[in-house]
This record gives C-alpha cells, sequence and structure tokens, in this order.
C-alpha cells in the first residue's frame, strides 16, 4: 500500500527527516530517578504539562547544579503524538547544558526550527504547532519548580484559552515570533480557540478578560509602531538624499572600500564632482598618482570603484573618470 493510500502524500510529506526520526529514536525518553540525579550532583526536578481536552501531556525531568542553575541532564515521558514525542526530545537536547534562565528563553519556535531539515521549510505543518508549544510550556513548568514558585508568577499576564491552557504570554510571543495575522493561524500555532471557542470573540458561553481578536489587534498595533519607529531611526536611503550627503557617503565608501588598496600601489582618486540625471547619481572623479595614466584606469580600476559604490549604496551610480 502506498504511503498516500494511507494518509495522502502530501501530509506526510509536511514533517521532517528529524522529526520521523526522533519520533521513531528519541534521545531523551525516559526518567531521571533522585539517585541519578544526586550521583550527578544535582537537585531532581519533576514538572507535568498538558491539555486534557486533547489528551496531550508531557513530564519533564531535569537534573539541575543547585550551584550554577545548570541543567546536567533532561528527560521527558509524552502521553501525545508522533510530534509532541519528538518536539519534548528536541526540548531536552536543546536544555541540557544551559542553566535554568537561559533554557526559560527557549521558543516554540526554536523547537520547531530546530527539528527542520533545510532552514526555509517547516518541520511540521501548522495544525501540529501545539507540540512545540507544549514544550516551551513545560519548561517554564519545570523552572517554577525548580525557583519553588508557582508558574503564573514567571507569566506577565493570565491564561487566555483555559481548553488549551495557553497563556497570554504564550499568545502575544507567537503571534510576534511567527508574524502572524489572522485569529486562525494562532488557533493553528497554539490550539486557543480550537476547542470551546469562548476565548476567540466575545459573545461565547463563558466570558473572558482578554479575547484573541482583541490580543491580535494590540500586538499587530505594536508592531506596526515598533516597525514606524524604526523606519524613522534609520539613515535615509542614497536615493532620498540631497547631493551634500551623497558625496560625505561616497567619500566613507571610497576611504573604507576603495582608497586603502589605491594607496598601496602609490595611487588615489579625487570625487570633483557629483550629479543626478537620468535617474542615475554620476559620480565623476580624477586619479592621481599610480592611477593617473595607468593602462586600467578606464576599465579595471574603474569597474572596482562603481562595484563598491553600487554594492554598499545604490545599484544605480555610475563612475565617470575626468
Amino acid at each position: 500500500m502506498a504511503k498516500s493510500d494511507l494518509i495522502g502524500g502530501t501530509l506526510w510529506e509536511s514533517y521532517s527527516r528529524k522529526v520521523n526520526d526522533r519520533m521513531l529514536n528519541p534521545r531523551h525518553l525516559g526518567e531521571i530517578t533522585k539517585a541519578e540525579a544526586e550521583k550527578l550532583g544535582a537537585s531532581l526536578v519533576v514538572a507535568d504539562w498538558g491539555a486534557e481536552v486533547c489528551g496531550d501531556a508531557i513530564r519533564a525531568f531535569w537534573a539541575v547544579d543547585t550551584k550554577t542553575g545548570r541543567i546536567l541532564d533532561a528527560r521527558f515521558k509524552t502521553f501525545g503524538c508522533g510530534t509532541a514525542i519528538a518536539s519534548s526530545d528536541m526540548m531536552c537536547e536543546m536544555i541540557i547544558g544551559r542553566t535554568v534562565d537561559e533554557a526559560m528563553k527557549i521558543t516554540n519556535i526554536d523547537v520547531e526550527h530546530a527539528l527542520r531539515d533545510s532552514e526555509d521549510t517547516a518541520a511540521i505543518p501548522p495544525q501540529k504547532m501545539h507540540c512545540s508549544v507544549m514544550a516551551y510550556d513545560v519548561i517554564r513548568k519545570a523552572a517554577a519548580e525548580y525557583k519553588g514558585v508557582d508558574m503564573d508568577s514567571l507569566e506577565e499576564e493570565e491564561i487566555v484559552c483555559q481548553c488549551a491552557r495557553v497563556s497570554l504570554r504564550t499568545v502575544k510571543d507567537v503571534i510576534r515570533i511567527n508574524d502572524l495575522k489572522t485569529v486562525e493561524e494562532i488557533t493553528r500555532f497554539t490550539k486557543a480557540g480550537a476547542f470551546c471557542k469562548s476565548c476567540i470573540r466575545p459573545g461565547g458561553h463563558e466570558s473572558r478578560r482578554h479575547y484573541l481578536v482583541d490580543i491580535l489587534a494590540e500586538v499587530r498595533a505594536d508592531m506596526d509602531r515598533e516597525r514606524e519607529r524604526a523606519e524613522a531611526a534609520a539613515p535615509p536611503r542614497f536615493a532620498a538624499m540631497g547631493l551634500f550627503q551623497k558625496h560625505r557617503a561616497v567619500e566613507m565608501v571610497l576611504d573604507e572600500k576603495v582608497r586603502p588598496t589605491l594607496l598601496k600601489d602609490g595611487g588615489n582618486l579625487e570625487v570633483v564632482d557629483m550629479k543626478d540625471a537620468d535617474g542615475a547619481t554620476q559620480v565623476f572623479i580624477r586619479y592621481v598618482g599610480a592611477c593617473k595614466g595607468c593602462p586600467s584606469a578606464s576599465t579595471g580600476t574603474l569597474g572596482y570603484i562603481e562595484e563598491f559604490l553600487r554594492s554598499e549604496l545604490d545599484p544605480a551610480i555610475k563612475v565617470l573618470p575626468i
């Protein structure tokens, strides 16, 4: 029987080889006993996380050096699908050797990226991203157990989706990290809103303090404002500069990239004029020293100078010797 007859070739191929390998051959599946942790000179941390509605659950075992806070070993057990196994296994591998605080900075996107076969191809289909989110959440639950605090104290805000136990912080992070633009994308990545749907928008059978539609609008507005501030703070593009600014920019590139090479051979150049004409910036130069009268001054050397100015500043630059 062909694999396409089982679940469809397209869906089958949407999982990476790394996911398949770690699903069938997990490196960190199992548990760490108290005796094993003590043998490493570490304390044992055990943390559970999961979503009762879908049945996925993870139990994480960490051996943490109490003097340095470094995770010396990590293992897991899970009641979940193959993606949950692969994500949990990769999560363990990524946190071993890190401190607890460093491990808390790992996101579900870091886990998913580590499972990719190539940089530009997702490791799993979007509807399975909740498995990597669950690995992300169990890290914070284990960190809370280690620190002896309630997990909520590590959260900036409260739980948004009670069914899938997805926090406000997770929703905001996932929107930002993945540049999500619709509520449907949030649901595919986190499972928030996939069950009773009360958290999607007002009017469900249970009222909420936060709704996905409002969170999405707020985060997207913040991202737009941040982008506008960054664009405003960025230096103007070469094409938008005045001739005086262009002259300074050209001189900086010449000083850093071109003149050192010319000076080695006893040559140099001067910028004698600049003009904007026919959609291009014309840079008029005069060779001095050994460059003056050199046979390659109007061919190889000229192309060398023009190439640097175009690559560093603007493709629409024309260098003309006089």
